[in-house]
């Protein structure tokens, strides 16, 4: 009897996951078919391995153009990489790009706002979430109106609204890099940065009116100190000085 008992609870449960799993992905619409590159653009340097896109070569990135990003929007991926692999999905126009990243084995992962899952240059995540080299990581990226949260393996890591006078430093720091949180109707693209990559699972949905996304009201994110801070400063003057000496030169 005891062993009818624990098989019905296990079968039972399977069921109310699997439920619960399409009650999930409702809504979404799938963006790569794990065969073909159709609705995708790139220049031969990425192929299909195993129901992934790999980046097997420098070319440059690899773009969605069926159709441009909702304004209000989830996207869910799952993504892999190589020691040392910096890459990213670049989902608002300009620099606006959740972060791809070994966090141990390349120099990005020093500085918090350049880590994996990380709204690169700009907001760091709570933590780092990453599973080793070589396995797969879920990323989710959702935005509704100014508000904008990156998950990584199944963790809210990073959630804020970026008309939040608390976060204006990081809004600003954004835009000296050239990038515009308010930008919409972009594409959605996987960056080629050198090192090999892997990107699978890619969907997204539309978040109807009725939804409401409320950001973390306790996220904060990882802080960025010593050399990767100097390092940081030192570019962002770098930046100032190469936008004033073209100012000057116009």
């Amino acid at each position: 009897m005891k062993n009818v008992t624990a098989f019905l609870f296990v079968l039972c449960s399977l069921l109310f996951s699997s439920a619960f799993g399409e009650e999930a992905e409702s809504g979404f619409v799938s963006l790569f078919d794990g065969k073909t590159f159709d609705g995708w653009e790139q220049d031969g340097n990425w192929v299909i391995e195993d129901g992934a896109f790999y980046r097997k070569e420098r070319g440059g990135s690899l773009t969605y153009t069926a159709a441009t990003v909702p304004d209000d929007f989830e996207l869910r991926f799952e993504w892999k990489v190589s020691k040392g692999c910096n890459s990213g999905v670049y989902y608002r126009p300009g620099q606006v790009e959740y972060q791809i990243l070994d966090n141990i084995d390349s120099p990005y992962g020093e500085n918090a706002r350049q880590a994996a899952a990380s709204l690169f240059f700009c907001m760091a995540p709570k933590k780092d979430a990453t599973k080793p080299v070589g396995e797969w990581n879920s990323g989710r990226v959702i935005c509704q109106g100014t508000v904008i949260e990156h998950w990584l393996n199944g963790e809210r890591v990073l959630s804020f609204d970026y008309n939040d006078p608390k976060w204006e430093w990081y809004v600003n720091l954004l835009g000296i890099r050239g990038g515009d949180l308010t930008g919409r109707g972009g594409r959605l693209w996987l960056q080629d940065h050198g090192q090999d990559v892997w990107f699978r699972n890619l969907r997204w949905r539309e978040i109807p009116d009725s939804e409401t996304i409320t950001p973390d009201p306790d996220f904060e994110p990882m802080p960025v100190t010593g050399a990767a801070l100097e390092k940081e400063e030192a570019r962002v003057r770098r930046m100032l000085e190469a936008k004033k000496e073209k100012t000057n030169a116009e």
